[in-house]
């Protein structure tokens, strides 16, 4: 299965999906029917999780072409990761908690054979093989996966979560850490999921049967509580000459670039990772910020090293908003660390919409079509 690394290959892929598949998603999209056939499902994550194309940008597309009664499945899932964003926004500690827990969990041979693919269980090993090569996985597949993790191998649910981040292209902070959580039965408490056999014969056409699942597992227990944080952000029109992006935030095309002196655009490198990635994936993520370089010349690309003496010179930023994970950790300690003045902005879209991420998924999914009218997406 090969990504493209493009805005134009998002919005071909994306067009592509409208007109062949998008009319039977909600009939087909729980089916993975192998690492050679993923045309029941838009595979358009890669791009949204770096935004060379956005959750709006996608509900405003699909919906100049059907109304949203009939995509209103397809939607929903698009914004299960504004959703995500939203939640962890409002609860920074749980992704510093997550990093933290890391520290403290020694990689054992039961472990080892997980990550390489050594199991007992063939359809695991399998996964595990298409997600180090394809850097991809189908969604339902990642909760099966995650299950068997969890309920079956016995392993920390961290640790498969940062699997997970070391190989996907489309990883996300918020997107993966809380999905793995609600899997173990953390994100709503006592609610879990559990993989069962006959759901992956089902799903997979029969390609796998008599599988030997823990399939009356209870859910993980955590004391920690994650008390809701009021959204606060320096939110003002262009405040100086010089603009950071991070790479997990590039849709430039409706910032107001031509008011910036110098355009900075950050890629981490694994010595600058709490949680380090895949060479791929950072393979990836240079090529689609050299995609966002060749149209808009203003930009330079910058890496750490770069970035800090930067920061030894300049003091003032803007700052497209990177959200809580990695980019953002790394911005807050160079904040202190070089006693910046930051001023974030923050999508109008995103802020508005990150409100409804107060509760759970239903509450959000009530507030879909208010988000959409509110913006004239539809």
């Amino acid at each position: 299965m090969n990504f493209e690394s493009s805005r134009e290959a998002a919005l071909k892929k994306l067009d592509e999906f409208i007109n062949s598949n998008l009319k039977d998603y909600s009939f087909k999209r729980n089916f993975d029917l192998g690492p050679k056939n993923k045309s029941n499902v838009s595979c358009l994550s890669p791009y949204i999780s770096h935004r060379l194309i956005t959750e709006y940008e996608v509900a405003k597309t699909v919906l100049s072409k059907f109304s949203y009664q009939n995509v209103d499945k397809f939607i929903q899932e698009i914004f299960w990761r504004v959703y995500w964003k939203g939640w962890l926004e409002l609860r920074p500690q749980v992704w510093s908690d997550f990093i933290e827990d890391l520290k403290d969990i020694k990689e054992d041979d039961k472990y080892l054979k997980a990550i390489n693919g050594e199991t007992e269980i063939q359809c695991f090993n399998d996964w595990v093989k298409e997600l180090r090569e394809n850097n991809y996985l189908h969604n339902h597949t990642r909760m099966w996966f995650a299950s068997i993790w969890i309920f079956t191998l016995n392993l920390p649910w961290q640790k498969g979560a940062e699997f997970f981040m070391k190989h996907l292209y489309d990883g996300d902070a918020a997107s993966n850490t809380l999905s793995w959580r609600w899997v173990a039965g953390l994100q709503t408490k006592g609610k879990h999921y559990v993989a069962q056999a006959w759901n992956i014969s089902k799903f997979t056409n029969n390609k796998y049967n008599n599988i030997k699942l823990n399939e009356n597992a209870f859910p993980l227990l955590d004391k920690r509580e994650y008390k809701r944080k009021p959204l606060n952000f320096i939110y003002d029109e262009v405040s100086n000459e010089n603009l950071l992006v991070f790479e997990n935030e590039l849709s430039l095309e409706n910032q107001k670039l031509k008011n910036y002196k110098n355009i900075y655009l950050a890629l981490l490198s694994n010595e600058a990772r709490k949680l380090k990635l895949n060479q791929k994936v950072l393979d990836f993520k240079s090529k689609v910020i050299n995609d966002q370089k060749k149209r808009l010349q203003l930009i330079e690309i910058v890496d750490e090293n770069k970035l800090q003496s930067l920061m030894e010179k300049i003091n003032s930023f803007d700052v497209l908003h990177p959200s809580i994970g990695e980019n953002h950790s790394y911005l807050n300690n160079m904040r202190k660390k070089h006693h910046l003045k930051l001023n974030f902005i923050l999508r109008d879209e995103d802020k508005f919409s990150w409100q409804f991420s107060n509760k759970g998924y239903f509450n959000f999914k009530n507030n879909i079509p208010k988000i959409l009218s509110s913006f004239n997406l539809q």
